[in-house]
């Protein structure tokens, strides 16, 4: 099947958004040229190496509670699936590739929390983000096509503000806010409840997450920039 007729039948909107040029990096997250979204995510480019930057969004309000995301039937990959606030990609523009203080991937945090979510740019500052830390992480579409997969270095951000959420339905199906517990358990149960989780959310909750979040008081304790955490 050519790259062209993968695309076929999908959502008109989803569809336009693969052109969109994603950033190329080696395994040490140097930025290496770039690729379209649909190029970064289709499984015969990643099983031949290669990988683009991302990041992952957590934002919390002053309760402490996580917003989560269900991504909408209409995505292309990981539909149905909750995950973390807002999962996307810096892409290669102006101010979105640039590196001093992770400055690009908080950028574009902030254009996809407002594209996603609806949340305005002045209700998340790009100073409040907390960058913390990067993973490096490979996975298969689910459900499993043979056509899409991810294979990213994702910068994980911290921030905790309350804010006012606008979803767009194209990207988002739901959203509901959860304590620790809540999010234990909406994990264990997934099985039994059919909940799908996404793959790179799974992976930080099983790792890092619960750490962090007991130190949103003191995030700048928890950061770890110069290190790159390999789950693969």
């Amino acid at each position: 099947m050519s790259s062209e007729n993968v695309l076929a039948g999908l959502d008109d909107t989803q569809v336009k958004l693969m052109q969109e040029e994603c950033i190329l990096v080696d395994k040490n997250d140097k930025n290496i040229g770039s690729a379209s979204k649909k190029e970064c995510h289709l499984l015969k480019n990643i099983n031949n190496g290669m990988l683009h930057r991302a990041f992952s969004v957590f934002l919390f309000n002053t309760k402490g509670e996580l917003l989560l995301q269900q991504r909408s039937d209409e995505k292309i990959t990981f539909p149905d699936h909750f995950t973390n606030t807002c999962c996307s990609h810096p892409l290669n523009v102006e101010g979105e590739v640039d590196e001093v203080k992770a400055l690009g991937v908080r950028k574009a945090a902030q254009r996809k929390l407002k594209h996603e979510l609806g949340i305005e740019p002045q209700q998340v500052p790009l100073e409040d983000f907390h960058y913390l830390t990067r993973i490096l992480y490979k996975a298969d579409n689910v459900p499993y096509d043979g056509k899409w997969g991810e294979h990213e270095i994702d910068y994980i951000l911290f921030i905790q503000k309350d804010v006012d959420l606008v979803p767009n339905l194209n990207e988002v199906k739901s959203h509901r806010y959860v304590s620790q517990s809540e999010l234990k358990e909406l994990i264990a149960s997934r099985a039994k409840s059919g909940t799908l989780i996404t793959p790179w959310f799974k992976l930080i909750a099983e790792t890092f997450l619960y750490k962090w979040w007991d130190h949103l008081d003191d995030l700048n304790s928890q950061k770890d920039t110069d290190k790159l955490h390999s789950m693969i």
